[in-house]
């Protein structure tokens, strides 16, 4: 018998439950629930998750890797040269920090100071061989430069060679590198040099270390050899001790004795005496005017205002000239201009992209939207069968397929012979659907239009027939219930094959350099010709990345029209 005086809610309550768990071990004295290993419950849980997300990191890291290396990496490169122009102020550093003071208006090249600048910049390149691309990239900004400055290469070494004879003859002593490691190596680092050159020293070469009575009394010739050491220790193939420096070197030997009053000061010995002869003798050199040699004997474009210009305007590390030539202007010494008429391309180009690109899009809608819907319709036998003849020009080559399609559309070509026969055209008036737009939007539509199928007929295929046949029953005629029940449940496979249809045009350049002539080519076409043929890679990454913005805007819009979640690729 109960006792009645009980309370009705009398019975375990949450402090005998966790009074029973302490019993078991199950919770500290903190009133923690605990694992079975005694750990707390949250820590073991938390420490769980952890591993978790460590395997799930472990198995997407090699897909993660790849999209970085062969998509995301590419892509920051291709940014990355649509504005570097450091080959300018790299090949040309001590004439870069003084034309920025040079006034592009005078109408006259700059002064002798610079030309002595760009004289030691020049020098230094040509044995770096490094002139030649330096041309190559100012020749984007003004044709001629490059020949210009492969010209100036291979006779800036008449300019030093005037020097070396004159040290030469002086003294036969300057014509031997033991004279100049002398002269110019610290004696701990000559040391050093010379076990590495008998063979005593495996490896690389030490470093050059000038003598502090070098760097004080020839700065210069110092800087040069300097930059001569470092050329023959990244060849391999010469030594200090086989080879007299570059002819650059005796050049600024000669300033360097010229503008010291005493050079032979910190020298003891016998490098201070061919030092003090060579200090006495230098006031009868001959001597060169750098300025008056490279217009008079180099070339005269040298004097050329225009060519400076072109040199001050694409002065700096980053430039905004790739991005302006994309869009048919230019960078000039005073600001922004248009391109002239006859050189506005890129515009044009952009647009017919764009044109022809949504041209061959509604054509895949048009052609292969019958198609999806008759593959959705059809029995599964028959509908497998024309599945194999959308999927059948896969297994065929692009190149073939674009070929076939040049062969069939030129004037002597199936098509044409076909309407003459018929008598539809006359045989001497034969229609050209061959290099220009229509060859381009038949041979593409052709190409891209099983990108379009297989799209909207994933999604056709997810439509259920009863919906078409309930619209029937309650009145509607055929064009009713496809147009109000069947069709809008079919746009989300017409947005996602429109999508990919557009993207893939947008960047084809394979067909349309086949069939496409001179008036059906796309933007894609210019891009590859710049990474290929004229290895402008600047401006091709400038032109890719303007296509690149002009597809993520396109997006945007279609996302903020139609709306992305809308598009399906079936389910």
């Amino acid at each position: 018998m109960t006792d009645a005086t009980q309370h009705p809610m009398d019975g375990p309550t949450p402090d005998d439950a966790l009074r029973q768990a302490k019993a078991a071990d199950s919770v500290d004295d903190q009133g923690r629930l605990l694992a079975a290993d005694g750990t707390p419950l949250k820590r073991s849980l938390a420490r769980s998750l952890r591993v978790q997300k460590i395997r799930a990191l472990a198995l997407i890291a090699p897909l993660l890797l790849f999209v970085l290396v062969t998509f995301i990496a590419p892509i920051a490169d291709m940014l990355f040269r649509s504005v570097e122009n450091e080959i300018v102020p790299e090949t040309l550093p001590r004439t870069v920090q003084l034309i920025g003071d040079w006034d592009h208006n005078s109408g006259e090249a700059p002064d002798a100071e610079l030309f002595e600048a760009f004289y030691y910049d020049m020098a230094i390149a040509a044995q770096l061989k490094n002139h030649t691309r330096l041309g190559t990239r100012l020749n984007y900004e003004q044709t001629g430069i490059s020949s210009l400055f492969r010209q100036s290469g291979r006779d800036i070494e008449d300019i030093g060679d005037i020097y070396v004879d004159q040290f030469e003859d002086l003294d036969e002593a300057w014509e031997e590198p033991a004279t100049w490691l002398a002269l110019m190596g610290d004696a701990d680092w000559r040391d050093s040099y010379m076990e590495w050159f008998e063979g005593e020293q495996a490896g690389a070469p030490p470093a050059f270390q000038p003598s502090a009575a070098a760097s004080e009394a020839l700065p210069r010739t110092v800087e040069m050899y300097t930059l001569f050491s470092e050329f023959t220790a990244g060849a391999r193939r010469d030594s200090l001790a086989e080879d007299e420096p570059w002819p650059v070197a005796y050049t600024a030997l000669y300033q360097d004795l010229t503008a010291q009053p005493s050079a032979t000061a910190p020298f003891e010995g016998e490098m201070a005496t061919l030092v003090g002869v060579a200090e006495d003798a230098v006031a009868d050199f001959e001597t060169v005017d750098f300025r008056s040699y490279f217009i008079d004997e180099i070339d005269e474009d040298w004097g050329n205002p225009e060519v400076w210009a072109t040199i001050q305007t694409f002065s700096g590390p980053f430039t905004a000239g790739y991005f302006l030539n994309a869009v048919d202007m230019q960078e000039t010494p005073d600001g922004v201009a248009m391109q002239p008429d006859d050189q506005r391309i890129y515009g044009l180009l952009f647009k017919r992209t764009m044109f022809m690109s949504l041209t061959i899009t509604f054509c895949c809608i048009a052609l292969g939207y019958p198609v999806a819907y008759l593959l959705a319709t059809l029995p599964m036998r028959s509908a497998n069968l024309l599945m194999i003849l959308v999927l059948l020009p896969f297994w065929t080559s692009l190149l073939v397929r674009t070929s076939a399609w040049k062969v069939m559309l030129q004037q002597q070509g199936v098509i044409n012979d076909v309407l003459v026969w018929l008598g539809l055209v006359g045989d001497g008036s034969r229609l050209v659907m061959i290099n220009n737009q229509f060859g381009t939007i038949v041979a593409m539509t052709h190409i891209l239009l099983p990108f379009m199928i297989l799209p909207m007929y994933s999604v056709m295929s997810t439509i259920p027939p009863s919906y078409v046949r309930a619209a029937k029953s309650l009145g509607a005629t055929n064009w009713t219930a496809f147009w109000r029940v069947y069709f809008p449940q079919s746009v989300p496979g017409i947005g996602a094959g429109s999508i990919l249809v557009f993207i893939l045009a947008i960047g084809y350049y394979i067909t349309p350099e086949i069939v496409g002539g001179t008036t059906g080519t796309f933007i894609s076409n210019r891009i590859a010709y710049h990474i290929s043929s004229s290895l402008n890679w600047g401006l091709a990454a400038a032109l890719g990345t303007i296509l690149l913005g002009v597809v993520l805007i396109l997006y945007w819009a279609y996302d903020r029209i139609v709306g992305i979640d809308n598009v399906k690729l079936g389910g």
